[in-house]
């Protein structure tokens, strides 16, 4: 059975290193300049031919993430940067931007290609859909279950990778824009604010919900715990899995080691002990938990108390007498170790690190670092063992200390003929190195020290090499070797061998050209996306008497149920197309949803993820769109979803109103639509946040389904409200507190070719639905200004109204910039 690839998150030398000798079989690091780990040491590319290269000595693939969303100004800088690392022979480019991987596919056809898991795949349609870009593998979302990735492995001859240690997003990958909407940072573009690890207040049906759990408040409502699948992967291996993927290019050396070296015993067939899983928890650890790799279990995944690193909790302070604090505990604590002492509900944590130990029996004394916060702890607090001086030594020591390095197999062979010239020969299995003497071999007067010689050839110690077999032929004659002839043999093979293994061949290109699209001309449409029947039966009351010549309505339902009735109601509307949406993410198996929406006769679908529009063009004539979370950032993603079929696309919401004007220059601006007023669906996440604290459910089986039955917010450090919406297959949307209209920019679009703008409506009805819609009909038929439409929808939000993405003009910088 092929042996399933360890790959280890790398942020510079230190941690390349330490995947190397820790035991990993593929690196992943950043492409210089377009990193999507903003945060980390941003390395040129020298020093990613550094990393290239020693990884290569040592056997080690090395994929590169180019994952991050291309903007069109930046295509020709891409292109110039995919040139300069192409020819560093990358064993892969992981990518997540569709119209790059185009490019990249053209230019370079034998590069290999795996697709990010910011691709958001969950499904084997999806993969199906771009198979003409001969894509090798897939990063699966680390929402799909075991069940989930089986199903998905069945119907595809592509190599899977599925994270199995780190951090856990709440949101699907590719589709967060929590980062966009609360700072103008994206995510896709490596900017992540990490806005699932603030601490949040819970307001249900518009009160405050007082959470608390084992008597311990929850705040972190939206901060899961960090996946540890190591119980899992020999399953996933007998699955045909390819790649085992660690999160983690912001952590550190002892975290990749660790992780590394666990994970390869597990594979290997050894028992990992609970050490060797600890000491994963101690580099960095939220909580360990198997993630969604046995499907949802809510009240499991997210622990609600606290959203950074703690650790291994030890239990709770038994007693406290400066300098010294009690607790109760069979693990072994050494001085040194690092302890966080905690209370969840007075927002109390305060670190240290223990100066002595005393032990009788289980009750254990520890004395703490002399500066330590005593008048803050009291008895009943938790603690919290956060550090472990010895695991990062042993992580140093893999690096620096060459008896505990890895080591490259080898046979040597050594021809020793008397009358013949000295023959030293080589190889790792793949290469092969012959190299030989300028004199003859003489006949020695006494016969050979067979030791001696065979230790000087096999002197390998300073090298990366140690030698498998040793075979030393001649032909009969006692043969006498020069000591330092053969070490001169044995030097120049090895470094012939190196440079063999890190040796690159020179790319197949070919030229390139961006290509471009003659815009058409349509006439300007509204589309009002509704999220309920009754947005549904207040709008048709709005519109039947409404003299704008094209409207689309677009249906974006929870329930299911209700989509009949009210594309019956809508379709008597004049000069009306009624379409509906798709849900954000598609799994396997879950395409009775899809079935339902082509039953329905709409106008048209709006699709919300490529699995879906691969299904459905099978089975429907109905026009299909493509919408927001494609990721449409710029012409060359753009031109190649249109020439797939879609019939219209949406722009992406990390755009700014420059940006858009230069997607819009080389595709066709007639088909690009605009969402100029809508709230911003920040987080979509597979975990419920009515299930996990409305209920002791695990999943939709026995969760009560309390999302039927309450409005839930969630109020942030800046005291804004975003509203939590439920989708048909139970899937959470946090939507951002603030509106954001960019109606300023709507003359300028239009003279650029775009025709198409959606309104969305979350939650308005009765006047406040009915006074927004008029305001863009009315704006749209030039009976008010746009002052006097942004002054309406201002005094009606309930946080005012933002101008949105499109309207900034600056880019969040990283903080290392």
């Amino acid at each position: 059975m092929k042996k399933s690839e360890i790959l280890a998150p790398v942020g510079n030398m230190q941690m390349c290193l330490a995947a190397i000798h820790g035991g990993a079989d593929a690196i992943y690091v950043g492409m210089p300049g377009f990193n999507a780990r903003g945060r980390t040491h941003d390395h040129s590319v020298g020093e990613l031919k550094e990393m290239i290269d020693m990884c290569h000595l040592y056997g080690v693939k090395v994929h590169v993430a180019f994952n991050i969303l291309i903007f069109e100004e930046e295509i020709t800088d891409a292109i110039e940067r995919l040139n300069e690392v192409v020819v560093l022979g990358p064993d892969a480019l992981i990518i997540q931007d569709i119209g790059l991987a185009n490019l990249v596919r053209q230019i370079y056809p034998d590069q290999v290609i795996h697709g990010s898991t910011q691709m958001t795949v969950t499904n084997h349609d999806h993969i199906t859909f771009l198979e003409d870009l001969d894509i090798k593998r897939f990063v699966l979302g680390r929402e799909n279950s075991i069940p989930e990735i089986k199903e998905i492995r069945a119907n595809t001859e592509r190599e899977l990778e599925v994270f199995t240690h780190g951090a856990l997003c709440v949101a699907y990958s590719g589709q967060c824009f929590t980062s966009e909407s609360i700072g103008g940072r994206s995510a896709n573009r490596g900017q992540c604010a990490q806005s699932c690890r603030f601490s949040y207040e819970m307001f249900v049906d518009g009160k405050k919900e007082d959470l608390t759990k084992h008597g311990r408040k929850m705040s972190y409502l939206v901060s899961p715990q960090d996946l540890c699948g190591i119980e899992e992967v020999n399953e996933l291996q007998d699955m045909g899995i390819d790649s085992f993927k660690i999160e983690g290019r912001l952590k550190g050396p002892a975290y990749v080691s660790t992780a590394a070296g666990a994970f390869k015993a597990k594979l290997e067939g050894k028992e990992v002990s609970q050490k060797e899983i600890d000491n994963m928890a101690l580099t960095y650890s939220r909580g360990l938990f198997s993630g969604w790799l046995h499907g949802v279990d809510h009240q499991q995944l997210v622990k609600g108390n606290y959203g950074a690193h703690r650790g291994i909790e030890l239990g709770k302070i038994k007693r406290v007498d400066p300098p010294y604090l009690e607790i109760d505990t069979d693990r072994e604590l050494e001085n040194g170790m690092g302890v966080a002492i905690c209370d969840d509900n007075k927002g109390i944590e305060i670190g240290s690190s223990i100066f002595s130990v005393k032990r009788k029996g289980k009750r254990v004394s520890l004395s703490l670092a002399h500066d330590f916060k005593w008048k803050q702890v009291r008895p009943g607090m938790d603690i919290y063992l956060n550090s472990d001086p010895k695991v990062a030594k042993e992580s140093e020591s893999l690096i620096s200390d060459i008896n505990k390095q890895k080591r490259i197999p080898v046979e040597v062979t050594l021809l020793a003929n008397a009358g013949e010239k000295l023959t030293y020969i080589i190889t790792d299995g793949q290469y092969k190195v012959i190299r030989q003497s300028d004199d003859l071999v003489e006949e020695a007067r006494k016969p050979a020290d067979l030791e001696k010689v065979e230790k000087d050839a096999c002197a390998l110690s300073r090298t990366i090499y140690s030698v498998s077999k040793f075979d030393l032929k001649t032909n009969g004659k006692s043969p006498f070797i020069h000591s330092k002839a053969l070490k001169k043999l044995r030097q120049e093979a090895i470094e012939e061998l190196n440079s063999q293994r890190v040796s690159v061949k020179a790319p197949k290109s070919q030229s390139f050209k961006l290509s471009k699209k003659e815009v058409s001309e349509n006439e300007i449409t509204l589309n009002f996306l509704l999220r309920d029947f009754d947005q549904v039966k207040q709008a048709y009351e709005v519109l039947k008497n409404c003299d704008f010549e094209r409207l689309l309505i677009t249906l974006d339902f929870e329930f299911g149920k209700d989509y009949k009735p009210s594309l019956e109601l809508l379709k008597q509307l004049p000069n009306c197309q009624v379409g509906v949406a798709t849900n954000r993410i598609l799994k396997p198996k879950e395409y009775h949803h899809l079935n339902v929406l082509t039953r329905l006769d709409p106008d048209f679908i709006l699709c919300r993820n490529l699995g879906s529009y691969q299904y459905l063009r099978s089975k429907t004539d109905v026009q299909l769109k493509g919408d927001f979370s494609l990721n449409v950032a710029n012409s060359q993603t753009a031109n190649y979803l249109l020439d797939k079929g879609f019939e219209t696309l949406t722009s992406s919401y990390d755009l700014n109103a420059k940006q858009l004007e230069n997607l819009l220059t080389n595709t066709d601006a007639g088909k690009i639509e605009v969402n100029i007023h809508q709230y911003m669906p920040s987080f979509h996440m597979e975990h419920c946040v009515y299930a996990a604290f409305l209920s002791e459910g695990s999943s939709f089986k026995d969760c009560g389904k309390p999302c039927e039955k309450h409005h839930v917010e969630l109020k942030d450090q800046f005291g804004n409200m975003h509203f939590i919406k439920a989708d048909q297959e139970c899937r959470n949307t946090m939507f951002n507190a603030i509106a954001q209209s960019s109606t300023d920019l709507i003359d300028e679009l239009i003279a650029k070719g775009v025709s198409q703008f959606r309104i969305e409506l979350l939650n308005e009805h009765d006047d406040k639905l009915k006074s927004k819609l008029e305001g863009y009909l009315n704006f749209f038929n030039g009976k008010i200004s746009t002052n006097e439409l942004k002054s309406m929808l201002g005094t009606q939000e309930k946080y005012g109204i933002g101008t949105g993405m499109l309207m900034k003009e600056d880019t969040y910088q990283a903080r290392k910039n």
